[in-house]
């Protein structure tokens, strides 16, 4: 019964009900569609650093992360290679050759990491194959191609089968020179790794600089899922025998494990936020409703309603109230959300600033249920607490001084 009171009190004044509760639909439409924006963004970006610049795992020889020296290689990197791939759910194994060195144009020259892959393997475990624009992935060019980030060709000024040289250390500590001709150029959408990151055939580096053959700076590995990294891991480590440094995206790249949870944190935030600036709303609404019903809730006392009724029928006219607002909000939310996960919204025109940070300038939403259910407590909560002020200044009234208001 004090439902289905509560119920129809909300609606006795229904402009004012209609436009608190337009009020919360409308900030928690903004919560939920914020959430999913950030969501799609953080996530589509962890996907560009796993599947474009990292992989999931790494394997490398201890130290070589920091020091990038040349003379610090896995020896039996071939060997590694092949029990890797025998490995369930592993899609994908590349050795690398990984050079910091410098590439020359005929105008300029800049500073570069050079990549010396097996096409072939590289393939299953990066995606930029999949990210030429111009020219072709290691084809169309017999001797020494390169393929090279977009922002590094304007850079140098080159294009497709123009020369470049790499200027490197061979293992002798002999400064050694080598010209390429640019086969293909890609884009990540990444500018900061298309200038910085070129990739040659391990073949024609390794001729360079008489590197071993079966030697390798660095192992990359493709899985099938990231649920199965876990499991993974450790059967990777178990054939380094624990005398490599086998790696997860996650240690190699903690700012990107992080950025999942700062951004829910920071959602959370958002959110609450808007539920406080809400909150005053409610409070306020709730308090004209008790000052224009003072003689009737002095009249429900005086027949016998007990104080706690009237508390939590009050209580339940404030949550009730939130809770329309809210499912609302969150079911317009939600049904946006979930159109942007195959309609990304579009920010190509402040490309040029998402790509300097390697965001794309296409956004997916990506919903998450449980923080749907999140908001719609805190969406009750708020109710609750917006109740508790307007509940105690009607239990202050007297019900005989109450009835004798006109």
């Amino acid at each position: 019964m004090l439902f289905s009171i509560s119920w129809r009190n909300i609606w006795r004044n229904k402009v004012r009900s209609l436009v608190i509760i337009f009020s919360i639909a409308l900030g928690i439409f903004a919560g939920v569609i914020a959430s999913a924006f950030f969501k799609g963004m953080a996530i589509q970006r962890i996907q560009k650093v796993i599947k474009t610049e990292l992989s999931y795992i790494q394997i490398h020889n201890p130290g070589f992360e920091q020091t990038s020296d040349f003379t610090n290689f896995i020896v039996n990197s071939e060997d590694i290679t092949q029990k890797i791939k025998q490995i369930p759910n592993v899609s994908g194994v590349s050795r690398r050759m990984s050079v910091q060195s410098m590439a020359a144009s005929a105008e300029t020259a800049s500073g570069v990491i050079i990549s010396g892959v097996f096409p072939e393997q590289e393939a299953t475990v990066t995606n930029i194959s999949t990210k030429i624009i111009d020219g072709q992935y290691f084809e169309g060019i017999k001797r020494n191609p390169v393929v090279i980030g977009k922002k590094l060709a304007e850079k140098l000024n080159v294009k497709v089968r123009s020369k470049i040289v790499i200027t490197i250390q061979d293992l002798d500590n002999n400064i050694t020179s080598g010209a390429f001709r640019v086969a293909g150029i890609y884009s990540t959408d990444n500018n900061m790794f298309d200038e910085a990151n070129i990739y040659v055939r391990f073949t024609d580096i390794q001729k360079l600089t008489g590197f071993p053959m079966n030697a390798a700076h660095e192992i990359a590995i493709n899985i099938s899922d990231n649920k199965e990294l876990p499991v993974i891991l450790p059967k990777v480590k178990e054939i380094t025998n624990n005398d490599l440094d086998v790696k997860s995206w996650k240690e190699l790249s903690p700012e990107m494990n992080y950025l999942t949870e700062a951004m829910d944190m920071y959602m959370y935030i958002f959110i609450v936020i808007i539920l406080l600036a809400l909150l005053f709303g409610i409070i306020n609404t709730m308090l004209m409703v008790v000052m224009e019903r003072t003689k009737e809730i002095g009249m429900l006392m005086a027949i016998g309603m007990n104080k706690m009724k009237v508390f939590g029928m009050i209580v339940l006219e404030s949550v009730l109230l939130s809770l329309t607002g809210g499912i609302v909000g969150v079911l317009v939310g939600a049904l946006s959300a979930k159109y942007g996960e195959t309609h990304p919204i579009d920010l190509s025109m402040w490309a040029q600033g998402y790509q300097a940070l390697g965001y794309d300038a296409f956004v997916y939403t990506v919903l998450d249920p449980e923080m749907l259910i999140n908001i719609t407590v805190l969406v009750i909560i708020t109710g609750i607490i917006a109740a508790i002020y307007p509940a105690y200044k009607a239990l202050k009234n007297d019900p005989a001084d109450a009835l004798r208001i006109e």
